[in-house]
């Protein structure tokens, strides 16, 4: 198969769009459809509220890709196709395979108590209250279970209703180690800390995002005796070929990482918050977080979605059983769950555009329960506060993967995505 690439120069750097699999356009795109996707990224980076980005979709097996803009907000290199992304919660699914693969040798069950793998959980006290002081707690009327951490339903976590109550400030300041903080611990001093705080609420009773995947990471590793990288390579990154999938840069690629900006709130003017010669996502991680800790390219992305559009097969192989594909892209939640989930992400839809506020949840990833927008029913897949989005459509066969270097402290890496899924799903032919 053949490509066509045309590369032109815009005020806001190189922007090269190439289609593959054929001499024409036969990329299951309109060309109409494929030009409006190019014009309204574009005027997002000629805008220079972002620098640069990637974006592919994907259907039949033949992608487009567009590439505008510069790696630096100040110029410099031009964002390639190859550029590497760091994900942040755009981990999720990914890191969620690792898991899935567990059940599916049996040596996890969705039932089963965490306790023998995570001693830190057993015998869990809860707050009385969801927003009272620690101290005062009940004990939990049950073991956290494996499906509790898979559906981020343990008990813990980012809860947009509870930013102010004194748990969500202890486990901020026992666990969190973003880009505003410090580096993590280890994995099991990780652990230990979390093993001090109640939970917030009952396990099985209460959808809270991102910190249950965290814990299923260091799960992932017990289980499998090795690094959740380690393992995770073995079983998905090295079978789809995501070469460029990892928990950091290593120097001989860390030219084609772009700094992640954050811009102020409310001047726009461009901050670092991480570097990529000598910052955080170039060294290795003393914890890998299975929430945000990877770093990826949008043709790696694009790999584990079609493997996920195509029921855990990868040509020949199989990576995962049609049954746990299923169980991580349909809806996971009760419906009290899922109206705790739909009323946290209503409270900063306009601040993320509505990115995550609309539909249900399954294992490690949103799934579209209704339509709302632009986007069908059973679409799957999530977004990362880097400014990274990527989702996988079965009744249409779409795969789409935006990159940005942009955080998500101001609303313009939320409209980029959000404008990108709306012309997305016009240019189907």
């Amino acid at each position: 198969m053949g490509s066509v690439d045309t590369t032109n120069t815009h005020t806001s750097g190189t922007h090269t769009s190439s289609t593959d699999g054929g001499t024409g356009n036969d990329s299951g795109f309109t060309d109409d459809g494929l030009r409006r996707l190019r014009e309204v990224l574009a005027r997002h980076v000629e805008s220079r509220r972002i620098p640069g980005l990637v974006a592919l979709v994907g259907r039949g097996g033949r992608t487009h890709v567009e590439a505008i803009g510069t790696m630096r907000h100040d110029g410099g290199a031009p964002m390639r196709r190859d550029t590497i992304f760091r994900m942040a919660s755009t981990s999720k699914p990914v890191t969620m395979a690792a898991a899935m693969v567990l059940l599916d040798e049996c040596r996890l069950r969705l039932d089963d108590p965490v306790d023998p793998w995570l001693p830190e959980l057993a015998d869990r006290q809860v707050l009385r209250r969801p927003d009272g002081p620690l101290d005062d707690t009940v004990p939990a009327r049950r073991p956290i279970t494996v499906r509790d951490l898979l559906s981020s339903t343990f008990g813990l976590g980012v809860d947009f209703e509870s930013m102010a109550s004194p748990i969500r400030a202890a486990t901020f300041e026992r666990l969190d180690y973003s880009v505003a903080s410090g580096p993590a611990p280890g994995p099991d001093e990780w652990m230990r800390r979390l093993g001090e705080l109640p939970l917030q609420y009952q396990p099985g009773v209460r959808w809270q995002y991102d910190l249950s995947n965290e814990v299923v990471g260091v799960l992932v590793s017990r289980v499998a005796g090795r690094s959740l990288e380690a393992f995770l390579r073995e079983r998905v990154l090295d079978p789809l070929g995501m070469v460029d999938t990892a928990f950091h840069v290593p120097a001989d690629k860390v030219d084609r990482l772009p700094p992640l900006y954050g811009p102020d709130p409310q001047t726009g003017e461009f901050t670092v918050w991480d570097e990529a010669v000598g910052g955080r996502s170039s060294t290795p991680p003393a914890f890998q977080g299975a929430g945000g800790g990877l770093v990826s390219t949008a043709d790696d992305y694009h790999a584990y979605f079609q493997m996920l559009l195509h029921h855990g097969m990868h040509g020949s192989e199989r990576i995962l059983s049609r049954a746990a594909v299923e169980l991580m892209t349909t809806n996971r939640l009760s419906t009290d769950q899922l109206a705790a989930r739909e009323a946290m992400f209503a409270n900063v839809a306009h601040l993320s555009c509505g990115q995550g506020s609309a539909g249900g949840w399954g294992f490690g990833m949103a799934v579209r329960t209704r339509r709302d927008d632009y986007a069908p029913v059973g679409q799957f897949g999530w977004f990362g506060g880097t400014g990274t989005t990527a989702h996988a459509d079965r009744t249409t066969g779409i795969t789409g993967v935006l990159l940005t270097q942009v955080g998500l402290s101001t609303p313009d890496s939320p409209r980029a995505m959000n404008d990108f899924w709306t012309t997305v799903h016009q240019a189907v032919a």
